[in-house]
């Protein structure tokens, strides 16, 4: 029994897996806020990490269908102010596919730093000097392009990167508990908090110094407003599908080597299964989202825990539920 309470009060995670999307298995468990004591509920909202990206790839898409820009158009293009001389050749293709050869800011920001913002990632490609190779030569993940990809959506829709998130994508959808994160402009209603395991059990570790960088991975959602999300990406209720499909069709490189990524989603085959993915990890959480198209089969887990594999775990309970 007591092995049984302190589970009870460990951080938490949320499940929901949707097969021709409608639920088939929901699991809620731990706490949201050990200190609060506040339990997981399908309301409560995580911080995606990563999994922010396809967000961010949809904003630029949105934009590219009101006419406002084209996914080929240099980035200078839209960052004129503050872009360097170094980086000219790098297009909105390259950000969004992480072929641009932009140094990962996130490589080089130590804990102790104060916490950066999208054009604090701005400066700092500024002060660097090269690329790490040509744009298009390879594939590198880099969350600097997806920083950059947020100050792009801003400077070209006159709004900031929440509002126009919130006004193109939150409400249309009905994600009313979504929301891309200021400090000290919004509150994160039922927010889950990150922790990690410490030698005296499990502590609060919610913030780094990256953790207000939008673009790359500054949404908090939960499993009922994703649900509504991969519902839409379904029945292609924002975009057009054609224009979708560029999201999940794999870039290729200069040489046409393919990259088994799209615009903020990685492609892979799995057990002879096409998986459309992404993964969220920053300190305290650790997130996945799966698709499984040909099987109509999706996995959202979500969790605030500085440890496990949701992915793994996700693709396991797919197998579990007879979905391979």
């Amino acid at each position: 029994m007591l092995c049984f309470l302190l589970a009870m009060l460990d951080p938490g995670s949320a499940l929901l897996i949707l097969r021709d999307g409608k639920p088939v298995q929901t699991k809620l468990e731990g706490m949201a806020d050990i200190d609060s004591g506040r339990r997981v509920t399908p309301k409560t909202n995580f911080r995606l990490a990563s999994v922010t990206k396809q967000f961010t790839a949809t904003a630029i898409l949105l934009l590219a269908k009101d006419g406002k820009l084209a996914i080929d158009d240099p980035v200078s293009k839209h960052v004129p102010w503050f872009w360097p001389a170094y980086a000219n050749g790098i297009t909105i293709r390259h950000l969004l596919t992480h072929t641009s050869g932009l140094r990962d800011y996130d490589d080089n920001v130590p804990d102790t730093a104060p916490q950066l913002t999208d054009a604090d990632v701005q400066a700092f490609v500024v002060k660097q000097t090269s690329l790490l190779f040509a744009p298009g030569e390879k594939y590198r993940y880099s969350n600097t392009g997806y920083a950059i990809l947020a100050r792009i959506v801003a400077h070209t829709s006159k709004q900031s990167f929440p509002a126009f998130l919130k006004a193109r994508i939150f409400k249309p959808l009905g994600m009313k508990n979504t929301v891309a994160h200021v400090a000290g402009a919004d509150t994160v209603p039922h927010r889950a908090y990150g922790h990690a395991r410490t030698e005296s059990g499990w502590k609060r570790n919610d913030q780094s110094a990256t953790s207000a960088v939008l673009g790359d991975g500054g949404i908090y959602s939960n499993v009922i407003d994703l649900a509504k999300w991969i519902r839409a990406l379904d029945r292609c209720t924002l975009l057009d599908c054609e224009t979708l499909k560029q999201s999940w069709t794999t870039a290729k490189l200069n040489d046409g080597t393919p990259t088994n990524y799209g615009f903020g989603w990685r492609l892979e085959t799995r057990d002879g299964q096409r998986v459309i993915s992404h993964t969220g990890e920053t300190r305290g959480f650790r997130n996945a989202l799966l698709r499984y198209p040909d099987k109509k089969i999706v996995v959202i887990l979500l969790t605030n825990r500085n440890e496990g594999t949701p992915a793994a775990e996700a693709a396991r309970l797919v197998k579990e539920i007879g979905g391979l």
